[in-house]
Parts: C-alpha cells; sequence; structure tokens
C-alpha cells in the first residue's frame, strides 16, 4: 500500500470532481454554439464560472479559464508585460515557482529588465523590500504561498504596496487555494479603492480537480494581450473551444475544499506537528524550514543534514511512501532547491531537503509510517554519501 503524502504536487481526484465532469462530458454541444444544445453547454459554463467566482471572491466575468496553473501563470504575466508596451522593469522575488521564474526568463530574454526582492530566512517576501522594488515597474509576481516550504505571504500587504505604486501585480495562488482564504476582492482592496492586484492563477489538480484545468483571474479593468488567438472567447484573453467538463469539474472541487478548508487546517496542522516531533525522534539534527507558524497547513518541509534529497525520494519510495524533494515541475531534474537557497542555505543543503505535504487523505497512520521509515532511510542515505557537510542549525 502507497503512502500518499505529496499533496503539493497533486491531489487525489474528488468524487464529486469526477461525477461532475463525467455528467458535464455526457452533453453534446460547443459552448459557443447559437442552437440550444451548446447553449445548455454554455449555461453549466457559466454556472461553473460563477461558482469559481465564489470561491475565489471575485466577479465571474473576471474568472478566465486555463488549461491549468502554468498557462494561467504565462497568460497573466507576459499577456501584462506585453500590454503595457513591453517596457519597464519585471519585479519577481527568489524563491517563486519554475512557472513565474521561467516566463520572466522568457521576457527577459525578450529585453525585460528582471529586479529581485531577497527573502527572509523563513521565505517571505518582506513587504519593505517588495515596495522599495517597485519604483519605475511595469509588472510584479509574488506567490501567495511558497510552493516548496509552505510560508504564507501577506498578500495584501503586498497588493497594498503595488497599488500605491502604480505597477500591475499578478499573485500565484496556486499552492494557496483550498488551504488559506483566496478572497480576490479583500487581496485587492476593493473596499478602499485598490487597483495593484490585476490578476490571480490557480489550479484545479491542486484541490482535486482533474489535472488540465486551471484559471486567471483578471481583474475588469485590466486587457493583457491573449497568448492564444482565434475565437475572442473569454473577453477575448483566452480564444479556444471551452473546456465545459474541465470548468464543472473544478468548481465542484473548489466548492468542496472550501467548505472544508477550516476544520482541514485544524485537521492538518496537527497531524503536521505530530509528524515533525516524531521526525525529530528519530532523527534529532533534522531541521523544518519555513514559517513555523504562517505556513500551509499540511506542509513539512525538511532539511536532513548529510543526506541526499534524491536518495531519500528513492529509498522511500521503495518502502512505499510516496514525497518530493521539491516543486514536482522539476521532477527529475537533480538540481539544487532554489527556494532553499533563497532562505540563505547553502547548495549543499538545498540538496538535503524533502517536502512532505499532507492532504484530504492523509491520516495518522500515513504520519506513523513515514516516521518510522525515515531513520533508517536518512542513514542509508548519509552512508552512501560519505563525510557529512552542510547541515543545518
Amino acid at each position: 500500500m502507497v503512502v500518499y503524502l505529496d499533496h503539493a504536487a497533486t491531489t487525489p481526484l474528488r468524487a464529486e470532481a469526477r461525477e461532475a465532469w463525467l455528467a458535464a462530458a455526457a452533453l453534446t454541444g460547443n459552448a459557443s454554439s447559437i442552437h440550444g444544445a451548446g447553449q445548455a453547454a454554455r449555461r453549466l459554463l457559466e454556472e461553473s464560472r460563477e461558482r469559481l467566482a465564489v470561491v475565489l471572491g471575485c466577479d465571474p466575468i473576471e474568472v478566465v479559464l486555463t488549461s491549468g496553473g502554468t498557462e494561467s501563470v504565462n497568460l497573466a504575466l507576459q499577456g501584462l508585460w506585453r500590454a503595457g508596451g513591453g517596457d519597464g522593469p519585471v519585479v519577481l522575488p527568489d524563491g517563486e515557482h519554475h512557472a513565474t521564474l521561467d516566463t520572466v526568463a522568457a521576457l527577459a530574454r525578450d529585453g525585460a529588465p528582471v529586479r529581485a526582492v531577497r527573502l527572509d530566512e523563513r521565505g517571505a517576501i518582506p513587504v519593505a523590500r517588495f515596495r522599495a522594488a517597485l519604483e519605475g515597474a511595469a509588472l510584479a509576481t509574488a506567490l501567495a504561498a511558497n510552493n516548496e516550504v509552505g510560508t504564507v505571504n501577506d498578500v495584501v500587504g503586498l497588493a497594498a504596496a503595488a497599488a500605491d505604486a502604480g505597477v500591475a501585480l499578478h499573485v500565484d495562488a496556486i499552492a494557496a487555494l483550498g488551504h488559506i482564504p483566496v478572497d480576490v476582492r479583500r487581496w485587492r482592496g476593493d473596499a478602499v479603492g485598490g487597483t495593484g492586484l490585476v490578476a490571480v492563477s490557480v489550479s484545479g489538480h491542486k484541490v482535486g480537480a482533474p489535472v488540465g484545468v486551471g484559471a486567471l483571474v483578471v481583474s475588469r479593468a485590466a486587457e493583457p494581450r491573449a497568448l492564444l488567438h482565434g475565437g475572442g472567447q473569454q473577453r477575448g484573453l483566452r480564444a479556444g473551444t471551452q473546456d465545459v467538463a474541465g470548468a464543472a469539474a473544478f468548481a465542484a472541487a473548489a466548492e468542496c475544499a472550501e467548505s472544508e478548508r477550516e476544520a482541514e487546517d485544524v485537521r492538518l496542522r496537527a497531524l503536521a506537528r505530530e509528524l515533525v516531533a516524531r521526525v525529530r525522534a528519530g532523527v534529532p539534527d533534522a531541521v523544518l524550514l519555513g514559517d513555523p507558524d504562517r505556513r500551509l497547513p499540511g506542509n513539512v518541509h525538511l532539511l536532513l543534514p548529510g543526506a541526499a534529497g534524491e536518495t531519500l525520494l528513492f529509498l522511500l519510495d521503495q518502502a512505499g511512501i510516496s514525497v518530493s524533494t521539491g516543486s514536482a515541475c522539476q521532477a527529475g531534474v537533480p538540481e539544487p532547491s532554489h527556494v532553499v537557497m533563497a532562505l540563505g542555505r547553502s547548495e549543499i543543503e538545498a540538496r538535503q531537503v524533502l517536502r512532505v505535504t499532507l492532504g484530504r487523505t492523509s491520516t495518522a497512520a500515513d504520519v506513523a509510517a513515514f516516521a518510522a521509515a525515515l531513520p533508517a532511510a536518512v542513514e542509508r542515505a548519509r552512508a552512501a554519501s560519505g563525510p557529512r557537510s552542510g547541515g543545518g542549525s
């Protein structure tokens, strides 16, 4: 039996999402067609968009459905920068997800200056540093919560800083959705006239929808340059036949995740505390990275001095336990965690980490199984690595 502790990579498909997808997939009709079958599909599509808008705290017209988080990030960053004339720096905090890093790197190749913002030692984006980097910028981006170490950022503070500077802000809420309140109106300060936050990206498979559906919340006044052309759907921001079944499944999963979020927060934090306590009992020099309190509830990111993360991953997998060393989007690439190095840790330490992420199917038995298997795996990994180097504090 597999003990699955990699929910940040993807979480199991919810029954409600599967049923919604199957029911919608049984319909015949393109949502852009004007006949009855097409309009029935359109009604379901728009109802799904409305349900997502309720969960995300925005207006339905602001929800642009996409193929997932990576497309959402690309549409936001490429679209907003090019809509601004391709002029001015992009403010990029250290430790962002590779979807953001690689998109900004592509913009840099097209001439976009990039202005970095250093994280603090817990992985948070300091609002004061972020604010200082905004002067004269064309665009800024930030994680709502770090996808590796789990630290939750002050999105309201970041958005207010962007609004004061008159800079368009994109927030990557892919890791955050279902775990912290994602309220776009509150984040961008609608009640006080805030205008800095213009785009928020989310992804369905992080909350139990099928892989292949996501969304970008785009403020009404914003007009990012479209990446796909050929139909004018979704305010002209994303052309193509719309995925009605995917939208219905995403709406169902997002509603379920939001309805259980507060109870799951309490349950997962308790499980995470138990996991950390058991790990420290078995591996006393293990270090919990990220903010100890302001973090995603199921995230446990461990530095295990002297033990290569890749070796640990293999040994734990052999024991039937699924964890990761970092973002799944970099799976199979033997490189140190850029997030861990952004915390001020060494390259050696950045190769000695594990990301354990709990979700709605996680149990106390899963935690016990991981904690029981880890000490032997660490001992074997350290033996394979030779003399100890690096380490935590």
